[in-house]
């Protein structure tokens, strides 16, 4: 969706078209779920999550004022603040999944899955613990594919302070894949 095309779909939505806001949240949905997916490493509470962050939007939706920015900048702000919110209510806990309760296919090339599945959920994990800020810009510049201006703009930064900390952040996700045993140059690989 280009910027006049969300601009005129804000306009609606600020004058209570539910149209407009529909089509702005088909527009987003996605990647704020993954974000806060990223953030909480549970699925359901995840969607929980965007829930909350789409109604906390609608409710601001006659407040909030174009500064320019996409309007995705405005409900990763409100994403974020779910999450921290979140973890604040359970002392800041990830809620891990009950490893029985997960079904085990039995495939042809069931090592490979394994592994990967496996590297996947350290990567979640090495990523829970690195700081806020740290995980914002790996999930924009990584999982979501923006690039450095890009996520410079969402961060409300400037591109050298999204490089410095996008550097810090995959230094504390190599040191923290390694203590984990991960191969952490290969798993790091496959982010780029």
């Amino acid at each position: 969706m280009d910027r006049v095309e969300e601009r005129h779909l804000l306009q609606r939505a600020q004058r209570g078209d539910a149209d407009a806001f529909a089509q702005l949240y088909r527009a987003h949905v996605q990647p704020i779920f993954r974000y806060i997916y990223y953030r909480v490493n549970d699925t359901q509470l995840a969607e929980d999550l965007t829930s909350a962050v789409f109604t906390r939007a609608l409710q601001a939706l006659g407040s909030y004022t174009d500064q320019g920015k996409p309007f995705i900048a405005w409900l990763y702000r409100i994403a974020h603040a779910r999450v921290v919110d979140h973890y604040r209510r359970v002392e800041r806990r990830p809620v891990e999944s009950d490893v029985e309760a997960e079904p085990i296919p039995v495939l042809h090339d069931m090592d490979h899955r394994l592994l990967r599945r496996q590297a996947a959920t350290a990567l979640r994990e090495a990523i829970i613990q690195l700081t806020g800020e740290q995980q914002h810009v790996i999930i924009l510049r990584f999982m979501e594919g923006y690039n450095l201006e890009d996520t410079a703009m969402l961060m409300g930064k400037n591109a050298n302070a999204i490089k410095a900390l996008q550097h810090r952040a995959l230094r504390s996700l190599a040191r923290h894949l390694a203590q984990s045993g991960f191969d952490s140059e290969s798993i790091l690989a496959g982010l780029s």
